[in-house]
């Protein structure tokens, strides 16, 4: 290999980091299923692909099969993919991902607002920022009858009271939570 295509190499991949790790998601971003994935094996380009995540949080990769990554960040996926290819090549590759498309990334807020439905974020998003995407309160709705409905990793379900009354005043600042994948904000 030519020393002008080394360096374009390492170049690319070092632009895959940085975008992978402090761009479109960053470090502490946790990956949803649904969302879009570029993942690049070092030196391997017939590994290197764009894969989706399954319904299930799972990938499915040549060599290595079906790997859990849903709910790890970048970082915690890549190691999950090395560590599943490294069992099938002669050396442990280095992997990096990048998230292509947000689209597993989505709140849900129904009810009495001007805009209720399926909504996604691509950054830290809060209640109030969500019921103003949702085009606010309509006049029927009880400023503080709202519920955000969040499933735990155990699969049950919780609801957290937000009183949308009280922060408008400046009061209760911290119920103004800021929501996770899959949260449903209902507005009564």
């Amino acid at each position: 290999m030519k020393i002008n295509e080394m360096a374009a190499r390492i170049l690319i991949c070092l632009c895959t980091f940085l975008f992978a790790h402090h761009g479109f998601a960053g470090p502490s971003y946790k990956i949803n299923p649904g969302d879009f994935l570029a993942i690049d094996v070092w030196n391997e380009d017939s590994l290197t692909r764009d894969v989706v995540v399954s319904p299930d949080g799972y990938i499915s990769f040549p060599l290595a099969g079906s790997i859990m990554i849903g709910g790890s960040t970048t970082l915690e996926a890549e190691d999950a993919v090395s560590v599943a290819l490294g069992k099938f090549l002669k050396d442990t590759p280095t992997v990096t991902i990048s998230v292509k498309q947000l689209a597993g990334n989505k709140i849900y807020i129904i009810g009495k607002v001007l805009r209720p439905g399926e909504y996604p974020i691509n950054r830290p998003t809060d209640v109030m920022q969500a019921l103003s995407i949702a085009g606010g309160l309509n006049t029927f709705a009880s400023e503080n009858n709202i519920k955000i409905l969040r499933r735990l990793k155990t699969g049950e379900q919780t609801a957290i009271s937000f009183e949308y009354g009280e922060v408008k005043a400046g009061e209760d600042l911290e119920t103004n939570i800021v929501l996770q994948s899959g949260d449903v904000v209902v507005v009564r």
